[in-house]
């Protein structure tokens, strides 16, 4: 089936780029036809999509459209009279697809993510227009062809939602911005009509200690309800902390300064999720709410406009996992129910709310996003979380709709992933260790499970043949001890407890529950790991207690596990000096590790504090390990520069990383997030481990599949070096200073979402900005360590940068009044490889300012990040390669002679087929070889070789050198 569009206008050939047949682009890039009939002299063209055939498709109860894309919304449009489908990728791409298959168009906008969109015919033509909410602060206007009719600005802040309202007949746009206000533009050409500022009526109030304002908040939804064919209500949603508010809902008279009425909202949890609705058919609208929670505690809300009231339905458990509840109103065969999607589960109940209707479908995957198609009983499914391309429509009036769902399993990019690793696994069965290449580092696996499966198999085949890695014993316990500490010294310490924990223990009772871990088998005796305390209250356990359970070990290891130590007030300064000191001390003959899990910017921030200085200094290397937990951070980029910066400088000698379900959750109110298929874990940890990382802390979703990397890890394939093998590090790093205080506020306030002060950011720029809760998915300033040294463009899940002139380190001053010369650390050139010794060049930061050797201060936005930019790319000239392209990469040696290239799919949460270029800078290959599957590369009078990377996985490639390098 071909369907054809033709455009009538003068001499736009080249205005359009129609100069060939087949697939092109348009003048600007944006948009994809294929074309047919090309009359240059007339001006005539003839625009076709190609679609399957009508009756594979429309009479199913469920099918799905290929779109090479990762779908993260959907939506509905009407254009010519047929409703097509509107989708947005994670790439930003907008794209209409018909419901029989076809590709109509594509725009890419302009690279950024999209947060809302919105369809209505606002110019009346009897096509709807597009309405696009983006990241980098613009609302897009698309016409029904995908052309840009208009876009608004006020301000980089990422607009966050967007919808249509009338007023006597008259279409508005209204926007959001996470810069607090709401904006009313024009139909016609997108001008702003009118400005709504929050703090003129907002009752919205924060809790607890903050720093953040009050009687402000952000629109969290937008959504018009109708009074009658001209006018409209705005129903927003408002909220002021992404991760714990449940908001409010205000009415709005369109255009009106102040809401006709405040509805606090009854929910439990956080909103993700708006939609209208007209349950009992009454023409009286019902707002349906849904939470942003643990499945375990997800539920609707149900606001009847008629008379304010709020009826709360709580889903029954749906198992570990967090998740956005989307509720709509469907009709099941024939029978109108709720279907509420959460995660890889539909939810049926009854419109009665009634607790015994509730019906559970559960699938294999996650999916992104749920539209209903209007008027219909048709569901729109955004692309599997788990790596997924396609788009999926079920007709909830086709018998056999519900055993469909149940059973759909999608292909495109996410049954290309699945071969892939499968092909790795085969590959790997068949791979030896080269001879010249030295034994594995110890790996600690601290909270994998392996207890059937193919991942038992693939356990207790390490366990028999191989010395690492080594699986730990412990558990993830929900007590503490109950002890006196009003002798404790701290006050608000002695008050501290985690809400997650109940103090029932004696200490000897804890004492009996941890120790008997160690006797456990089959990995008690290697060791345990556990949660020695948390920075909600760091004295889960007294220091006597964790001293007599280190006795019982005897030599065992122990891995004692501190997550989200943020606190940096004089309080927390005792605690180091009270607790984590003395049990350091204490932990040196113990074979013991205390394993520093923390959020936000600690290892490019806190930790540069007077009260960590002990750490930095080195003193303790055999015993603190730096972690991370970075669920609803956005600076991935930084933490890894940070970690590899802190170990490679001398303070530890190991660092760890973490991979949890909710760690794609950069925006805790629109938490999807509940990947099936772990490869996003599977390529973060080879990236870490590739660059040093040996402390690995797993939550254990699909353990079969990853136990990939357990393999990976034992055979040597996955190259785990040491600092001093490393050859991918840029020469030139950037040292921290002790962190300015607005710095360290801005990078730990990832919850509260009304900080957002316009006056101070335009007069005041940071080194490492824009990762509080007003930024979710914005782009980087121009003078960003992101965007200059790891090629970041935006805050959302950088957990694999590409860092294309070798990954630039954030370290311990080196030199200068800076320096620490007592540290017995050492120095940074002496710890790293050879080739560094005398290349190295360093610059300061206190992650606000730029500052000189002798201390003079430079504003980040100065021209001097220009020079640190531009000596980063020609330091890049000095290491042996570089490598550019959509990936992640690292360089070691091995031997002598030979050096491991890792490779891999850059994309966290969009795979794909990547290409790698390869730059020879400093060496002259003899062979290129990947290890794995054996393709090898041409060399021969070349200084680039390109690699191919296929969707969802690495690259072992194996680079013999002609001479030694040294």
């Amino acid at each position: 089936m071909v369907n054809v569009i033709t455009i009538n206008a003068q001499n736009t050939a080249k205005q359009y780029g129609f100069e060939n047949q087949g697939v092109s682009w348009d003048k600007d890039e944006t948009t994809y036809w294929s074309v047919v009939n090309t009359n240059v002299a007339t001006g005539s063209y003839a625009l076709q999509y190609d679609v399957p055939k009508t009756s594979e498709f429309l009479d199913k109860a469920l099918y799905s459209i290929e779109t090479n894309h990762t779908i993260h919304k959907v939506r509905t449009a009407n254009f010519n009279n047929q409703s097509h489908i509107i989708a947005s990728s994670y790439e930003g791409i907008v794209m209409a697809v018909a419901f029989d298959g076809g590709i109509l168009w594509k725009n890419k906008l302009s690279g950024f993510m999209v947060h809302d969109i919105w369809c209505a015919d606002i110019t009346g033509d009897n096509n709807d227009e597009i309405l696009i909410a983006n990241a980098d602060g613009i609302i897009y206007c698309l016409d029904s062809k995908g052309k840009t009719l208009w876009q608004y600005q006020k301000n980089e802040v990422p607009m966050y939602t967007v919808t249509v309202v009338k007023k006597e007949g008259t279409p508005y746009i209204v926007c959001g911005s996470l810069d607090l206000n709401v904006y009313y533009l024009s139909a016609n050409n997108g001008t702003l009509v009118k400005e709504l500022k929050s703090s003129s009526y907002s009752k919205e109030k924060t809790w607890g200690t903050t720093t953040a304002k009050d009687f402000v908040h952000y629109a969290n939804f937008l959504r018009p309800m109708t009074i009658d064919v001209d006018n409209d209500i705005l129903v927003m949603h408002a909220s002021n902390n992404p991760s714990q508010d449940r908001g409010a809902i205000y009415l709005f008279n369109t255009l009106s300064d102040a809401p006709i009425k405040r509805i606090e909202t009854s929910s439990t949890a956080p909103i993700g999720e708006l939609r209208i609705s007209d349950f009992d058919n009454d023409g009286i609208n019902e707002v349906l709410l849904g939470s942003s929670s643990h499945q375990n505690n997800s539920g609707i809300t149900r606001l009847n406009l008629k008379d304010d009231t709020q009826e709360k339905y709580g889903l029954k458990k749906l198992g570990f996992g967090y998740s956005v509840v989307q509720p709509e109103l469907i009709k099941d065969i024939s029978t109108n129910k709720y279907m509420c999607l959460v995660g890889n589960q539909l939810v049926l109940v009854n419109t009665n709310l009634d607790t015994s209707s509730e019906e559970k479908l559960k699938t294999k995957y996650s999916y992104y996003d749920m539209w209903k198609q209007p008027e219909t009983s048709k569901i729109v499914l955004a692309s599997c979380q788990s790596g997924g391309s396609q788009i999926h429509v079920i007709n909830t009036e086709i018998s056999g709709w519900k055993d469909a769902y149940k059973a759909l399993i999608p292909k495109g990019k996410l049954k290309k992933i699945i071969n892939n690793t499968a092909s790795i696994r085969s590959n790997l069965t068949t791979y030896n260790k080269p001879t010249n290449q030295r034994e594995t580092r110890d790996i600690y696996f601290m909270t994998e499970n392996t207890s059937s499966g193919l991942a038992k198999t693939t356990a207790n085949n390490i366990r028999d043949n191989y010395s690492t890695p080594m699986f730990l014993g412990g558990s993830h316990m929900g007590q503490a001890e109950d002890w006196n500490r009003s002798t404790l010294g701290n006050a608000k310490y002695e008050a501290k407890r985690d809400a997650r924990r109940n103090y029932n223990l004696t200490q000897q009772g804890a004492i009996d529950h941890i120790t008997k871990w160690y006797d456990e088998k089959p990995d008690g005796n290697t060791g345990i790991a556990y949660w020695g305390g948390h920075g909600n209250d760091p004295y889960m356990f007294q220091l006597s207690t964790t001293k007599q359970i280190l006795d019982y070990a005897n030599g065992k290891k122990t891995v004692l596990i501190y997550p989200e130590l943020e606190d940096h007030s004089n309080d927390f300064a005792y605690v180091m000096n009270h607790l984590f000191y003395p049990l350091a001390e204490y932990s040196k003959t113990k074979n013991t590790n205390i394993y520093v899990r923390t959020k936000h910017n600690f290892w490019q921030g806190n930790v540069y504090l007077p009260m960590w200085k002990r750490l930095l200094s080195g003193e303790f290397a055999d015993v603190f390990v730096p972690s991370m937990e970075e669920t609803t951070d956005k600076s991935m980029d930084i933490s890894i520069a940070s970690r590899v910066g802190v170990w490679a400088s001398g303070s530890v000698n190991n660092w760890g990383t973490r991979t949890v379900p909710d760690n794609p959750s950069y925006d805790r109110s629109r938490q999807f997030s509940h990947q099936r298929l772990p490869n996003h874990f599977l390529r973060h940890l080879i990236y870490h481990m590739a660059n040093g990382a040996t402390y690995i802390n797993n939550f254990a979703i699909d353990p079969d599949y990853m136990s990939i990397v357990w393999d990976l890890v034992a055979k040597g394939a996955l190259f785990v070096p040491k600092p001093s093998e490393i050859v991918s590090l840029s020469p030139v790093h950037l040292s921290m200073l002790e962190p300015d205080e607005d710095f360290l506020v801005e990078g730990s306030s990832l919850k509260w979402a009304t900080h957002y002060n316009e006056d101070f950011l335009n007069n005041n720029s940071f080194v490492f900005s824009r990762q509080n809760a007003n930024w979710m998915g914005a782009k980087v300033t121009p003078w960003d360590f992101s965007r200059y040294a790891g090629g970041v463009k935006d805050r959302r899940q950088n957990y694999l940068p590409t860092y294309s002139n070798g990954l630039v380190l954030i370290t311990p001053p080196q030199a200068g009044i800076h320096a620490d010369v007592n540290a017995v650390r050492g120095n940074l050139k002496d710890n790293l490889h050879p080739l560094y010794k005398n290349i190295l060049k360093e610059y300061y930061t206190d992650g606000r300012h730029y500052y000189s050797k002798n201390g003079t201060q430079l504003e980040a936005s100065n021209s001097f990040y220009q020079t640190i930019e531009a000596d980063i790319k020609n330091a890049s000239a000095l290491i042996p390669l570089t490598v550019t392209g959509n990936v992640a990469w690292v360089v070691a040696q091995t031997s002598p002679t030979n050096l491991r290239l890792t490779l891999i799919d850059g994309e966290y949460l969009n795979p794909n087929d990547r290409k790698a270029v390869v730059k020879f800078q400093t060496i002259t290959p003899v062979s290129i070889t990947d290890i794995l599957d054996g393709t090898t590369y041409n060399v021969s009078s070349k200084n680039a070789v390109e690699v191919e990377i296929p969707c969802g996985t690495f690259r072992f490639i194996d680079i013999k050198l002609n001479a030694p390098l040294n």
